[in-house]
């Protein structure tokens, strides 16, 4: 019970004694006590018998965030009396909130009421951050009896209220919810037949919208295209939607408290996924520009997340759903327009569909801004979608059945060939021969940009249009079919445009005979065949071009060679001069830099020597890095050495390429044309081996062919056969030169020189075989050979006179340095030989390093920690930098011979400088090339740790060197 009961007694004492006073004070202090009490307490409603509906809305006072207690005055009752109840929150949904109304029974007759909140209502709801519904009211206490029975209503809170004749009772409201939305009073019955009357409408809105969904998905089985499904499935969106609103969903299956806003959420943004993807696949928009299949992609992607929000915070998503609905269908008004004025007859169809769609969208917004406020717009607005998807369907159908079995009745022979010559987009020609007059359709004359109807007249009218080398061919023809009364006309010819351009036409054609034998007609075809004949100009071009810089290849290059010379055979002025270019070491630029870099590299020489030639030259790719260039225009031999020059400048120049500049050199090989049985063939076999002359001399040089060259060339073919056997025939040694400490000139280690020894030529020097061996790539199989055989060599002295510090190198080629297999070459050969690292090194000239430093430090690095040594060759005869020493992990650096020969005055000094920077990076050094006891006494002074030259031990053999340390180790042999 509240506490009403004794506020009202103690109200009754204070009464009668204030009767009990007199006199004019009293009486306006009473009058003042009333009409205070009046203003401050809450205006009841009345109600009678015949009230089957009252709207409390605007009645109920709302007072937030009053806690769990709460106290307000009650209304005035029938003595006019203001009280004071206090309320307590007995349910755990409350908020905090409570509501205040009162009702006052003016009848003499007891009134039984409903008071019905409803869970959700759309008026109002708001488009952003709607109100999805909820529990709304979770008890109802009267100032006077007892708390109102709460009745079962699955989509509303219904309390039962009894009240007695003559009574003024204010009921506080404990709010489950914020909000409240609507609170009706209503008669029992009258409630009852309400609901009743919109269970049945709503029973029947379902069960239409179950109807049309299933009858679209079947539509969908039966067509197939895109169009149905997306229907379909905005069919049964929309019944979800319904579902959900009408409360069916509630029925179907059981739905946790609090649960309601999201199915709701879900329903409105499936319905707004499924409509883009209607107006979508409808307009087949994918067909008018692909930005459309990304933008429709993305918007339904986003819908989808959407979704995922709708677990946190449905009403958020139901707000986006909300906009994304409304977005599709004012960008759906845009695109039927245009599509409608492109003559799209599926965007004119759907016109009727959108004007309710947008008719429906004015309601709804009207409806949840509360803008229409009554009970009929929720479930009209849920009629309202069954009527378009209705009109939607039909639309859809229409094409379903538009392209059906009304046109697909059988075509006679005439309407087929017609519709085949339309189909293709031929030109029908149609000669009129008895008048001479020559009709296209469509007129072929509007199609290259001629005045309409220029060519519709006779034949003769054509020739001007004509290519002046198709006119004759073009008349021959028709006149030998109007001669022979037969045959067929089957010509391509060129016809010039408005534009200046020609344009291939093939023309097929046959002619007509009358009824006396003669031709009456030639009827046919026009095709524009100018894209193949520009395809097959293509083929040619590159079948006898380079594809990558576009010059004539070796089999043009021939060609035009051939041509000089019979040209060359007549005339005694012209003589040309044949060059062969090679560009040096470009092997190692593609595997360093790569093909794209390598194919810039080629292009850039291209262009380089084109700029060079004059008129009457040729310049060719013969092969990958290989030109060929035939000079006409520079008949003189000083003449030609200067434009020879002039060529291998122009290559040597530096070419930029990732910010870093690259120098090319090449070796040039050329002949002149003397004889006149040279042939072309002849002349470029001469000039190429004048150009691997040139190789062999070092490259970066032009060599003039002699006949020498052509038994080289032989001798060169049987020395690269016989370095095939030799390894097989184990006909190659290793010769060890010593390698000194200038501290006590005791021998510190060796480096192991690679020797041939052929069978019949004696001993081949490796300046002659080892350019060879790169060439035909064995030189990796002589690298692997000289460190397998040095580590044994080694591995012996070492049990022979005891484990000393002596060590041996090994030199290290560009191809083995590449290799991804080289670090485990070495570890292969270090454990074949069971030697310790620490005594094996392998040495590597300073350019070979710098072709590709930064792999060259991961392959070092990675060598390094292998255990074993690590020299620099030919120190300061290279372009490396200093930044880029630094990172190189060696431990030794030896100093090129031709700084120990130079003779001016800055020597010393310059040797200084390059062991004091070599010490101060922590390297050790070594002299090569030292002939004298003067120049070893100053590198010792400078602090030089070794020599290594003639002087202080020839090369000798591994017998030769196993001798020579038992002289030197004595004590250490056991």
């Amino acid at each position: 019970m509240v506490r009403g009961a004794q506020r009202l007694k103690v109200d009754s004492i204070f009464t009668r004694r204030m009767q009990g006073l007199s006199g004019l004070l009293v009486a306006l202090l009473i009058a003042l006590s009333t009409l205070v009490t009046t203003a401050q307490a809450i205006e009841p409603i009345r109600i009678s018998r015949d009230d089957v509906a009252l709207d409390l809305s605007k009645a109920v006072e709302i007072y937030r965030n009053r806690g769990s207690n709460f106290q307000v005055s009650t209304a005035p009752g029938i003595d006019g009396i203001v009280r004071r109840i206090e309320v307590e929150a007995k349910d755990q949904q409350s908020t905090g909130d409570w509501a205040v109304f009162a009702l006052a029974n003016t009848t003499e007759q007891q009134i039984d009421r409903l008071i019905v909140a409803p869970h959700f209502r759309l008026v109002g709801s708001g488009l952003i951050w709607p109100d999805l519904g909820s529990r709304r009211i979770a008890a109802i206490t009267p100032s006077e009896g007892f708390a109102l029975d709460r009745q079962e209503a699955p989509d509303a809170d219904v309390f039962l209220l009894t009240l007695n004749p003559g009574v003024v009772v204010t009921f506080v409201a404990d709010l489950a919810s914020p909000r409240v939305p609507q609170v009706y009073l209503w008669e029992p019955e009258a409630y009852k037949d309400t609901v009743n009357s919109y269970t049945l409408y709503r029973g029947i809105v379902i069960g239409i919208a179950g109807l049309l969904a299933l009858f679209l998905t079947i539509l969908f089985v039966v067509k197939g295209t895109s169009m149905f499904p997306a229907t379909a499935s905005l069919a049964w969106a929309v019944l979800a939607y319904i579902c959900v609103d009408f409360g069916f969903l509630t029925k179907v299956i059981e739905i946790a408290p609090g649960n309601e806003q999201f199915w709701r959420a879900s329903t409105e943004i499936a319905l707004a996924g499924t409509f883009v993807v209607f107006l979508f696949a409808y307009l087949n928009l994918n067909r008018w520009h692909g930005h459309f299949s990304y933008g429709a992609i993305a918007w339904i992607l986003g819908l989808g997340l959407i979704a995922g929000v709708a677990l946190i915070d449905p009403p958020v998503a139901a707000g986006i759903a909300r906009m994304s609905f409304a977005a599709t269908a004012l960008i759906g008004v845009g695109l039927i327009i245009y599509l409608g004025m492109q003559g799209y007859d599926r965007a004119i169809m759907l016109v009727p569909s959108w004007i309710m769609v947008l008719v429906w969208l004015l309601a709804a917004w009207m409806t949840i801004t509360g803008a229409l406020d009554n009970d009929i717009v929720q479930p009209a607005l849920g009629g309202g979608l069954i009527l378009i998807i209705l009109l939607i369907g039909f639309t859809v159908m229409q094409h379903a059945f538009s392209g059906g079995a009304l046109h697909q009745g059988l075509f006679s022979d005439m309407e087929r060939q017609a519709l085949a010559i339309t189909g293709s987009g031929d030109i029908v020609v149609d000669w009129d021969v008895m008048r001479d007059r020559i009709i296209t359709r469509p007129d072929v004359a509007e199609m290259i940009g001629l005045p309409a109807s220029s060519l519709l007249g006779p034949a003769r009218s054509w020739l001007p249009a004509l290519h002046p080398e198709d006119r004759d061919n073009f008349r021959t023809t028709l006149d030998i079919v109007l001669e022979h009364r037969r045959g067929r006309i089957s010509i391509d010819f060129r016809m010039r445009g408005a534009d200046g351009h020609y344009r291939w036409f093939l023309m097929r054609a046959r002619p007509v005979i009358g009824s006396d034998g003669e031709i009456i007609r030639c009827v046919g075809t026009m095709i524009d065949v100018t894209e193949q004949k520009k395809a097959e100009e293509r083929l040619l071009h590159d079948a006898v071009h380079d594809n990558l810089t576009g010059l004539p290849n070796r089999g043009l290059f021939l060609n035009r060679l051939d041509t000089v010379i019979s040209i060359a055979q007549t005339q005694e002025t012209v003589r040309p001069t044949v060059f062969v270019i090679d560009i040096d070491r470009f092997k190692q630029v593609n595997e360093a830099l790569g093909m794209s870099a390598g194919d810039t590299i080629l292009l850039t020489v291209a262009r380089r020597l084109h700029r060079l030639m004059k008129t009457g030259d040729s310049l060719s790719r013969l092969s990958g890095d290989q030109f060929g260039l035939i000079l006409l225009s520079e008949p003189n031999p000083a003449r030609i050495a200067a434009f020879a020059d002039a060529m291998r400048q122009a290559i040597r120049s530096p070419i930029n390429y990732a910010k870093r500049d690259i120098v090319l050199t090449a070796s040039v090989g050329l002949i002149s044309w003397t004889a006149p049985q040279t042939s072309a063939e002849d002349l470029v076999k001469d000039a190429e081996l004048a150009m691997q002359q040139a190789k062999r001399f070092g490259g970066d040089r032009i060599e003039p062919f002699r006949p020498a060259f052509r038994s080289f060339g032989s001798d060169r073919l049987q020395l690269e056969s016989d370095l095939r056997r030799a390894l097989e025939r184990n006909e190659f040694r290793l010769a060890y030169q010593p390698i000194i400490r200038l501290e006590d000139n005791s021998v510190a280690g060796f480096e192991a020189l690679l020797r041939w020894e052929h069978p019949r030529r004696g001993m081949i020097a490796p300046s002659e075989f080892i350019p060879i061996a790169e060439s035909c790539e064995l030189i990796v199989q002589l690298g692997l050979y000289a460190m397998q055989t040095a580590a044994e060599d080694l591995s012996s002295w070492h049990k022979q006179i005891g484990e000393t510090p002596l060590s041996v190198s090994v030199n290290l080629s560009s191809r083995q340095l590449i290799r991804q297999d080289l670090v485990a070459d070495v570890r292969s050969a270090l454990a074949r030989a069971n030697l310790n690292p620490l005594y094996f090194r392998l040495e590597m000239t300073e350019s070979l390093v710098m072709d590709n430093p930064e792999r060259s430090v991961h392959i070092l690095d990675k060598l390094r920690e292998t255990g074993i040594g690590l020299s620099l060759d030919d120190f300061g005869t290279g372009y490396s930098s200093l930044s880029y020493l630094t990172r190189f992990p060696f431990d030794t650096i030896k100093i090129d011979k031709s700084f120990i020969d130079d003779q001016s005055p800055k020597k010393p000094m310059l040797l200084k400088s390059i062991v004091g920077m070599a010490h101060d990076l922590g390297l050790s050094v070594v002299a090569e090339g030292v002939s004298t006891e003067e120049d070893a006494n100053h590198l010792r002074s400078m602090g030089c740790e070794y020599v290594q030259s003639f002087m202080f031990g020839q090369p000798m053999s591994s017998e030769a060197v196993t001798k020579m340390l038992k002289e030197q180790f004595p004590l250490t042999q056991a």
